[in-house]
Parts: C-alpha cells; structure tokens; sequence
C-alpha cells in the first residue's frame, strides 16, 4: 500500500510541475561574419563589423523601416515648437541598460553628444544647436539656433556612424578614445568574458530589454530576440566558411563570395538571401594630408588611371551582380550625378601628365590592403598595377581589416606607421546623399579618414542641408559630388549586391535591411 501510493504521489507531483523536467536545450545561433572584431567602440570607428556589435547591445531613438520611413525606437513620441527650433523627445516606458538601472534622458544626451563628435552628419546638426536640454527623467530637448529639418533623420542614421544609447558614464568617453565599458540598451549582452578574439564572440539575449510592440521592420519595430545565444566565429577562410555551412558547423555566412555561389546553390538546405537589396559601393580613398595625395593633381592622377571593370571582376565577378559607376552618390539616386567614363575607362595619358605636374618624387605610396574583408579584399593587387601604369610606385601591404580599421586612424607618415590609400566598402544608404554621407566632409580633423580640409565643400553641405526646395536641392547635390570628383576626395569604384547564405532548414525571420541583424531569427 505503501509502495503504491508512493507512485500516486510521484505522478501528482509531475502533473504538478514539483519534479523538475528536462531544462529546454539552449538554442544557439552560429554566424560567420563578414569579418573578424577587434575594435567594439561603434562611435571609434565606422567599420561595419564594429556598427553590427552595436545593433547587437545597444538600440537608437528612432530607426528606418522598410519603407525607409523613420519610427520611434527607444523615443515614445516627439514634438516640434511652432518655430522649428525645439525637438521635444519623449522615451517609452520600461527602458533599461542591461545592468538593470533605467535608461534617463542624461544618458541619451551624452551619447548624442558624443556620437556628433565623430559623425558628418551630427557634426552639421550640432552646428544649428544651441542646448541640448534634460527635461525630466524621461524627457530632453534639442534646441537649436536656426531651423535644421533634419534632426530626427540623423538620429535615425542606419548606419556608420549610428547614433546609439549608451549609459552616461560611457558616453562621456572622449570621442576620440575607446570605450571599455560594454553595458547596453540593446536586444543582446555582450559575453566579454567569453570573448576570443581572432576565434569567436558571444552574445546572450538581453532578459532585460523591452522590445517594442509593432512588428519588426527592417532596423525599426519589435527587436524580439528567439535564440538564446548568438556566436559569431571568426572564419577567416571563405572556403572554410561555406564548407561548414554546408556540412551544418554553422547556422549563417553573412557575406560570402560570389564566386562560391554554385556550391551554395547546389544545396537544398541553403538559400541565398539578398538581406541588403540596396547594395554596397566600393571607394577608393586617398590620405590628403601626406605626400603625394596633398597634392590634387596626385589624386586626380591616381583616379584616371582607375578602371573599374577590372577591380570589380576581380572582387564580385558576376556581371549580374556588379555595376560600374562613378557616381560619388551612387547611380540611380537623386544626387547620383554621373561622369561619363570617368573611372570607367582609364586615361594613362592624362593620369601621366597629371602625375609629373604633381612633383611626385617616386617615393612608394603605401596601399593598405585587408585579406580577410569579402567585400573588398581583391582590389589592391587590381588597383595596384593600374596605378604602376601611371607611374606610382605601390608598396601594398596586407594585414587583415581590423588592423586596416585602426591603421586607418594614424595621421602619422607611412614610413610611421600611417597610410596614403586603403579601401572601403559602403552601403548605399550611407552614400545617396550628401548630408549623410561621410566621405564628402571637408571637415579638416573632424573629416572621415583622409581629413579633407575644405571650406568650400563645407559651405556647400551647409547650404544643402538648409534648403528646402527640392530644386534647390539637386542643384546643391550636384555641385558637391562635382567637388568630390575635382578635389578627388575618393575614388568610386563600383557598385555591387550583397548576398548573405543561410541554413533554410533550420533557421527562419532573417529580415532585410542595409545591416545584418540577429533579431526575430529562430531556429526551427
């Protein structure tokens, strides 16, 4: 009797719940991304795998959705003053740092500030304002001292450099120095102590973060997070890559190669996703404050002895997929102002003559070229050759993109550790326009790098981010991508889609947009 009430008992207690069932297995999302993370500061820097670590932990005041339409984010609702002089911004409630403690308007203040330090963008909003004021916990205001119609579209800049929250303390880090305090306002935790670089980053859903209620769009709406863990595994490797893919290692590639395509193809566990169906640009950039590229004439000569074709071929290979362009405000935009075969078709003669007005000395120009960057690794040795035809000669040296990334940054000569060209790559929305793209600053030491220095690139931003007509407008647009190319600020080198690969067996809710984002994937 004894005996069988016992198993009574036991059966009560599961129907219960008092017995302990089997913990769900912890679901874990494998990613090989488009490159290796070395530098986590994404107001440091604009590299891309440094913006994608800041989609991870922190979350902005208002996003784009897929309509390319701005919406509340961390921001509940915003005001306007009848003069156009006061932005009057409201947080949702519930918003908390990943330590637990509220996220204030104090916060959000302080990583404007800090954000408009290093971004173009902020750089001419901050220009207009006069305060930015904390009203209450909740609430802060940005007053400015003439009208500047764009201040809720730079808060809501997709990409590089993104104005995201962080908590005060962080915020107050000079701009121009790392932070290394990682808490966030985002869907996901950073694992510091599991971090391994040149081999993996983890991170952990954020139990803390309150999404919103809309459903996802793009960068805006609910960042709901259905795995519990997300590793990102640094697979230098493109061959590597795709074979654990193949072989099921991993969940998702974010860029891989074209050329390895057909064999992503032939498996009917993958697909191929176009997550970025605006596409990427290819830049050449020029140091404008060493020799020989503080000379126009240098530049000029390094970008008619350009022929995109070849570059383009080598890095995507698929004609279907690239596109050769010298719009500095990418082709088939509103500002995107083409220049015949400039670029296109190289000019040696030209390029020759220009070089030898130039006063170049022979002295090798250093070319910094990143091996482990899928979208703009095979460019150098391209570039290289086509410069040497106009009578460069080209030290290039390799090193992978987060040594580029900091190496970047150096003012000093080549022969100290500095630069005269390296290449980048961008998304379109970080290039149709001249307000929100960075390259075109002509800021002196606050110009992206390669510090233009230009006060009449300068006046022209300004009077394009104040008119209003639209007329008005292309006419300004115009005439800044004609500064671009006669002071050559940089070299466009084409234009390409961007495809990520993608267990499809296992995996669902990969969503579009000019950034690869983790949110409202599940595994199946």
């Amino acid at each position: 009797m004894i005996a069988k009430r016992s198993k009574w008992a036991l059966f009560l207690l599961a129907i219960c719940g008092f017995i302990g069932q089997p913990a769900a297995a912890e679901t874990t999302l494998r990613v090989v991304p488009h490159a290796d993370l070395k530098v986590l500061d994404p107001i440091w820097t604009t590299a891309y795998i440094t913006r994608n670590f800041g989609y991870m932990i922190y979350d902005v005041l208002f996003a784009k959705d897929a309509n390319l339409q701005t919406q509340p984010q961390m921001a509940d609702h915003y005001t306007v003053s009848d003069d156009k002089l006061t932005y009057t911004i409201v947080l949702r409630d519930g918003l908390l740092w990943s330590d637990g403690t509220p996220v204030t308007a104090d916060d959000c203040v302080a990583s404007i500030k800090r954000w408009a330090a290093r971004d173009s963008y902020g750089q001419l909003m901050m220009k207009d304002t006069a305060e930015l004021k904390v009203i209450d916990p909740k609430t802060f205001a940005i007053v400015l001292k003439q009208p500047f119609g764009f201040v809720i579209e730079a808060l809501a800049k997709p990409s590089s450099n993104v104005p995201f929250m962080m908590p005060k303390r962080v915020a107050e880090t000079d701009p121009f120095k790392q932070i290394t305090d990682f808490t966030g306002s985002g869907p996901f935790v950073f694992k510091k102590d599991e971090w391994k670089p040149g081999e993996k980053i983890v991170f952990v859903k954020n139990t803390k973060y309150k999404p919103r209620a809309e459903p996802p769009s793009m960068l805006a709406g609910g960042k709901v997070v259905k795995v519990d863990r997300v590793e990102w595994l640094a697979i230098s490797d493109p061959s590597t890559a795709v074979n654990a893919l193949v072989a099921g290692e991993v969940d998702l590639i974010e860029l891989p190669p074209p050329d390895l395509f057909p064999i992503l193809k032939a498996d009917k566990n993958i697909a191929l996703y176009p997550w970025n169906e605006q596409g990427s640009q290819i830049i050449m950039r020029f140091n404008q404050l060493q020799p020989p590229f503080n000379n126009v004439k240098a530049r000029q000569a390094a970008m008619y002895a350009i022929a995109q074709e070849d570059m383009l071929r080598a890095q995507v290979g698929d004609p279907s997929i690239y596109k050769v362009c010298d719009a500095p405000m990418i082709c088939g935009t509103k500002f995107g102002k083409e220049y015949g075969d400039l670029l296109i078709k190289p000019n040696l003669e030209k390029a020759r003559q220009l070089l030898k007005e130039s006063g170049y000395d022979g002295t090798p120009i250093v070319m910094l070229h990143q091996t482990d960057l899928q979208s703009s690794n095979n460019v150098q040795p391209v570039a290289k050759q086509q410069l040497e035809k106009a009578g460069f000669k080209v030290d290039l040296q390799s090193m992978d993109w987060q040594t580029v990334v900091t190496r970047r940054a150096k003012k000093e000569p080549p022969s100290q550790g500095g630069w005269n060209i390296f290449f980048t790559t961008t998304i379109t929305l970080d290039a149709d326009n001249p307000g929100v793209n960075s390259f075109v600053s002509g800021a002196c030491e606050k110009a992206w790098f390669g510090w233009p220095c230009d006060p009449e690139m300068q006046k022209l931003r300004d009077e394009f981010m104040h008119a209003t007509d639209p007329a008005k407008q292309k006419a300004l647009g115009d005439a800044i991508s004609d500064r671009v190319i006669e002071q050559a600020y940089y070299a466009p080198v084409g234009q390409y889609k961007s495809f990520g690969a993608y267990r499809k067996d296992r995996l669902q809710g990969w969503l579009p947009g000019p950034a690869a984002v983790f949110w409202n994937i599940s595994k199946k």
